[in-house]
């Protein structure tokens, strides 16, 4: 089946428009919480995986390291995270989930199950696994 020519029916551009419409949605919740789309994404990142090196968490919450590093630096300021030298290594720095951190990712993890229970309840229960499976394959290469 020929593809047409208009950007509406690339590929790259249909995955960007709705992932910028996701990300619209979900900003707008946080920020009745006062919360920033990064910040949240770091608060799931270390609740799934508490300890991470900076690297990896830039990786894991899609900014720079750069990015990161005044992220955290504030996220710090605000008590939702720490960062410990690496037992293992300790020219390594870990950022941690502070108590503070955790009690707040509790408070909005809610809304994030929210959205998707919402873009997924337009599709039915296969169609919801495929597009789950096609986005993890497309992402692992």
């Amino acid at each position: 089946m020929p593809r047409s020519d208009r950007m509406e029916h690339q590929l790259a551009y249909l995955i960007a428009s709705v992932n910028r419409q996701l990300e619209i949605d979900l900003e707008e919740k946080l920020k009745g919480e006062g919360v920033a789309l990064e910040h949240f994404r770091i608060l799931s990142a270390l609740a799934s995986q508490n300890g991470q090196p900076m690297g990896e968490l830039a990786h894991r919450v899609l900014v720079d390291s750069t990015t990161l590093t005044k992220i955290i630096d504030k996220m710090t300021a605000d008590a939702l995270v720490y960062r410990a030298p690496d037992s293992n290594d300790r020219r390594r720095v870990l950022v941690f989930l502070a108590s503070k951190g955790q009690a707040l990712h509790k408070k909005l993890k809610g809304l994030a199950v929210q959205q998707e229970r919402d873009i997924l309840g337009t599709l039915d229960a296969e169609g919801a696994g495929k597009l789950e499976a096609i986005l993890r394959t497309m992402i692992q290469g």
